[in-house]
């Protein structure tokens, strides 16, 4: 049975300045197929290779498939349902199969816009995904598609979800096919070597108001390091890997079992050969500062900071826990123990104002991270906070949910002259670094790294992909009363997904209820959900034994 997985051509100018992202979901889903005896696998990267729709069906009407599937987060849910479309035409017996976090909560939403869709992978994929290959394989299909937990389609008119099905409890039981790949093509710009996004763990006992994370993975789980360490190893010998970012949301929360990796990395002498990178928590710094010099020695060199927002106000709207002030302390340890930092900063709520966005600049400022970030407010359809704010929004175009298009309008501000405000910060804080600190900052590797983190801003500002201005049509202050940021204003909520919302959100506040009657609630970093922790390890030796036994 010939099965082709296809990444949707989908583009915003955010993150992918800084390179071209290999596609991990197709390496773990096509690894956990393998073992299962699939074998006739195919990947297309249709936004890497940046294919045009007719490309596209050119290929998938060479390859005949049996299978098509593919995957959306929201932006991206449009393009991906134009694959799926594509593949009705031109391989028509095919079953198309949709997947990822978008379709996952908005499954009455695309089932209703795509009927071309034959059904929907709800939450973790390795082992739906599979199930569902087997049933298909069988010729079971689509007869016995209602016994598969975590799939949602239509039967006749009407919308069926079946039980979710359980969380993957043995991570370390996927074999991740990273040669599906074409290598040469995942380049991380500032330091042009190639980039992989490996995963330690999934999930996060935390429930950030504006994140959706904890909901799709549901339980934390964290995976043996010496297994992790041993996928990072094949990918840096038999690919060439020299740069990689764990997909973790807070990779650090598992004190004990972060140590160990960094052990573990450490004992095979991968930090000569790669360099990495996370995300993580202001909380997570402060509690490891006697560790951070320890972390670059396993090779660590770029930790980026959700710092959020300006006011402290929006940081408990945002319900997390930490203060402004600490912040800033967070950034000076990583810069004492010579980890680049990286400030991510959300502006565009309804209570922006010109004000507020100029204090983000002047933290950004003060704080002196290496690099800042500014994000676009994406109230995620299927996060709390929309719930909070979703009378306040009137876009429904999910393909400007990118986190670099402002969705929400704020009172006192247009959308234009909210992305002014933002554009004016990236100029000032950027010029200002080139200028007196990236050239003249350090040597060797901290140098060179930082001007190619100015390289990969400097080339999309040229390019015009850096925050989609071109498409955009923002030249400067002069231009942001003309700028158009083509709102598909045709898109609306179907009714299913409408009526699904308003039933999510009573139970929602039947169960906050019940906690609150409970026990306290505790936010985003809360002391309380940090997990057991390790002696101290000595910075320059391994302690014997802990990569054989790791948690």
């Amino acid at each position: 049975m010939r099965i082709v997985l296809v990444h949707p051509n989908y583009h915003s100018g955010g993150a992918e300045i800084a390179g071209n992202w290999p596609p991990a979901w197709v390496a773990y889903l096509s690894g956990h197929l393998r073992d299962a005896g699939f074998d006739d696998i195919t990947f297309i990267d249709a936004m890497t290779n940046d294919l045009t729709d007719d490309q596209l069906r050119a290929r998938l009407a060479e390859l005949q498939p049996d299978v098509v599937g593919t995957t959306a987060i929201t932006p991206s849910i449009y393009k991906a349902e134009e694959v799926l479309k594509i593949a009705s035409e031109v391989a028509p017996h095919a079953v198309r199969v949709l997947g990822g976090i978008h379709a996952t909560f908005m499954y009455k939403q695309v089932l209703s816009e795509a009927p071309w869709v034959d059904v929907i992978v709800r939450g973790e994929g390795e082992e739906i995904f599979r199930e569902l290959i087997r049933t298909i394989a069988a010729g079971q299909w689509p007869a016995d598609r209602a016994r598969i937990k975590g799939l949602a389609f239509m039967d006749g008119d009407q919308i069926v979800a079946t039980p979710a099905a359980p969380t993957v409890k043995d991570l370390d039981g996927i074999n991740p096919d990273w040669s599906l790949l074409e290598w040469s093509k995942y380049i991380y710009v500032p330091l042009g070597v190639r980039v992989a996004i490996p995963n330690m763990a999934r999930g996060c006992p935390f429930t950030c108001s504006f994140c959706s994370q904890w909901k799709f993975w549901r339980d934390y789980r964290v995976r043996n390091p010496v297994k992790i360490v041993d996928e990072i190893e094949k990918l840096v010998n038999e690919h060439q890997v020299g740069f990689f970012i764990l997909a973790d949301e807070e990779p650090t929360i598992n004190r004990k079992k972060f140590i160990q990796f960094c052990e573990e990395l450490i004992a095979r002498g991968l930090p000569d050969k790669v360099k990495w990178g996370i995300n993580t928590r202001v909380t997570d710094i402060y509690r490891d500062r006697d560790l951070l010099s320890f972390y670059r020695k396993a090779g660590l060199v770029h930790v980026s900071l959700g710092t959020e927002a300006a006011a402290q106000l929006k940081l408990d709207q945002f319900n997390k826990e930490t203060k402004v002030e600490e912040n800033k302390e967070a950034i000076r340890l990583l810069r004492e123990a010579d980890i680049f930092t990286e400030a991510q900063f959300i502006v565009g709520l309804d209570n922006e104002t010109p004000q507020t966005l100029e204090e983000t600049f002047q933290m950004a400022w003060d704080w002196q991270p290496d690099l800042a970030n500014w994000a676009m407010y994406t109230p995620w359809p299927f996060t709390p906070l929309f719930q909070e704010l979703k009378d306040k929004v009137e876009i429904f175009d999910f393909s400007k949910y990118n986190f670099v298009t402002p969705i929400m309008a704020p009172e006192a501000m247009t959308r234009g002259e909210l992305l002014n405000g933002v554009m004016k910060n990236y100029r000032r804080f950027y010029s200002r670094k080139a200028l007196f600190h990236y050239p003249w900052r350090g040597t060797g590797f901290r140098r060179r790294y930082l001007l190619g983190c100015l390289k990969a801003f400097l080339k999309a500002g040229f390019q015009r992909k850096f925050y989609d201005l071109g498409k955009a049509g923002y030249w400067g202050p002069q231009s942001k009363e003309k700028v158009n940021f083509n709102f598909d204003r045709t898109r609306k909520i179907a009714p299913a997904q409408m009526d699904d919302w308003e039933a999510a959100a009573d139970r929602a506040s039947q169960a906050r209820a019940r906690r609150e009657a409970r026990q306290p609630l505790v936010a985003c970093g809360g002391s309380t959900a940090q997990l057991e922790e390790l002696p101290m390890p000595d910075a320059t030796a391994r302690p014997a034994g802990a990569a054989q036994h790791p948690c």
